[in-house]
């Protein structure tokens, strides 16, 4: 990566600190934060291996699994159709981290996804068919954007404005899900829905791309909309093979599992995205746009680390570990490059996603959570119940996809942590509150700054940001009130809510 992309005039970034390190992985493996605690005896321990053992020991835990599930679940929903999908997200996510738990190979997970049948609620692969209501045109293109990385639905009525796909080859592509479809689950003690594979699909109108299934998939004939279309054989358009018109829905959609995971655009997809959440840009930009007529940054390092991965068996581990160890994610972090300026001299700070913001705020407070009375919402203990998991994510929920210099800070995400009842109940010093129990254990108020800052942002405080801690504590005269002050500063800063 060095001799393909960095000159001699170029200035890379330092390698990041002890404490800038620990808290990023933690947040980019585990989407959580490591206690005070876990923080100095990382920073004390003086094995020149101590990241590689952090990392090692971070893809062992149960989090791990949970915090990509969770990425995944905002992948395949922030694009939903219909939010009667959502019913189908707590199996997705229980799902999915079981399996990145046993690292389970990524071609068998996105084979699952292509070829699922079920109840949406009791088997998570349904999430994307779901979530594109079984609509025929819909599933396919998110099918190839989440796998493929390739937005061929841009060709849907027209050839692709700036790629070589044609409309023909993005409907041969939809022709594997004509008899997909979703249905309500008809029992008086169950609301679901239920996604069928049809073989003997009932009659409809031609063009209607509602989520009944039929035989086959029509191209809708542009200059007549009422006129049936042409009927169109399923066919991979990366390679061009193909199936016979009458094949069962069975057999077309594994033999597209089969064709797309063998591909080698589906192993640089999951390259490329993973870099990109890890070190902050990717080889291509955005992560969901790429393809054969794109021209990426560093061809030479995408086409390795694409090759070994597959060389791996798709495994998701085997990767993360990989883009852990190199010098391009363990640098320190700038803000994102211009246009002109040299890709991959610093990693790239980056907004927290809504669930890694909610555990970093769990961690720094030592609040736990518990199931609702549903079981699928979480909510803050002790005290009053907060927001629920769910709700959190609707306002500091993003689409991990898009562009990061598109993520920015919104007023409903200032408001909720600055005026919020329930976080306020959790950050003054109350009766057995962490605040409270902090202030009668540490004494010494500029070992109190020091607690919080390890606690908040997982560094030790700078002797400036001590000095002025102490300050304003002697300015507002009451210890709890200024300590409670610092917290809200804290949790408000920029620097707690992005990951360096």
């Amino acid at each position: 990566l060095a001799a393909e992309v960095f000159g001699e005039e170029t200035e890379l970034a330092p390698p990041a600190s002890d404490e800038v390190f620990l808290r990023r992985v933690w947040l980019d493996l585990v989407g959580d934060v490591p206690t005070p605690e876990e923080t100095i005896a990382f920073v004390l321990d003086e094995s020149d291996q101590k990241r590689q053992q952090v990392v090692n020991e971070l893809l062992d835990r149960a989090a791990y699994g949970q915090n990509w599930a969770r990425y995944w679940r905002d992948v395949v929903f922030y694009r939903a159709l219909d939010e009667r999908s959502r019913i189908s997200k707590p199996a997705m996510e229980a799902d999915l981290t079981k399996l990145f738990n046993k690292n389970t190979p990524w071609d068998r997970i996105a084979g699952a996804f292509i070829t699922t049948r079920g109840d949406v609620l009791e088997n998570g692969n349904t999430a994307i068919v779901m979530a594109q209501d079984g609509r025929t045109e819909e599933t396919a293109a998110e099918v190839s954007r989440i796998f493929l990385g390739i937005q061929i639905q841009c060709a849907q009525c027209h050839d692709h404005p700036y790629d070589s796909w044609r409309r023909e080859q993005f409907h041969e592509l939809a022709a594997f899900f004509p008899r997909v479809g979703v249905r309500p689950v008809r029992e008086v003690t169950k609301r679901s829905f239920t996604v069928i594979g049809n073989d003997r699909p009932g009659k409809r109108r031609p063009n209607d791309n509602s989520n009944r299934p039929q035989s086959e998939h029509f191209m809708p004939d542009l200059k007549d909309p009422d006129a049936k279309g042409t009927k169109m054989q399923p066919r991979f358009f990366l390679t061009g093979d193909s199936l016979p018109l009458g094949t069962t829905d069975r057999e077309r959609r594994q033999q597209l599992a089969g064709w797309l995971t063998g591909s080698p655009w589906f192993a640089t997809a999951m390259v490329n995205r993973l870099w990109s959440e890890l070190v902050g840009e990717g080889f291509y930009e955005p992560v969901d746009d790429i393809g054969p007529d794109r021209e990426p940054t560093a061809p030479t390092a995408v086409k390795l680390l694409t090759r070994k991965f597959r060389e791996s068996g798709h495994d998701i581990k085997w990767l993360l570990r990989t883009i852990c160890q190199t010098e391009a994610y363990g640098r320190s972090s700038r803000p994102r490059r211009g246009p002109v300026d040299t890709p991959f001299t610093a990693n790239v700070p980056q907004r927290l996603r809504s669930d890694q913001l909610l555990n970093a705020i769990h961690t720094a407070l030592e609040v736990e959570e518990e199931p609702s009375r549903t079981g699928e919402q979480r909510v803050f203990r002790p005290g009053q119940r907060f927001r629920a998991r769910q709700q959190f994510g609707e306002v500091f929920g993003f689409d991990p996809s898009i562009a990061r210099e598109e993520i920015g800070a919104s007023i409903p995400q200032v408001l909720a942590l600055m005026n919020s009842p329930q976080v306020n109940k959790l950050i003054v010093s109350r009766r057995s509150s962490q605040l409270q129990r902090l202030l009668q254990e540490v004494s010494d108020d500029e070992q109190l700054v020091v607690e919080l800052y390890l606690r908040w942002l997982c560094r030790q405080p700078s002797d400036e940001e001590i000095a002025q801690a102490v300050a304003h504590r002697q300015l507002v005269g009451n210890r709890a009130r200024a300590f409670e002050d610092l917290q809200w500063a804290l949790l408000n800063s920029a620097e707690f809510q992005h990951r360096r």
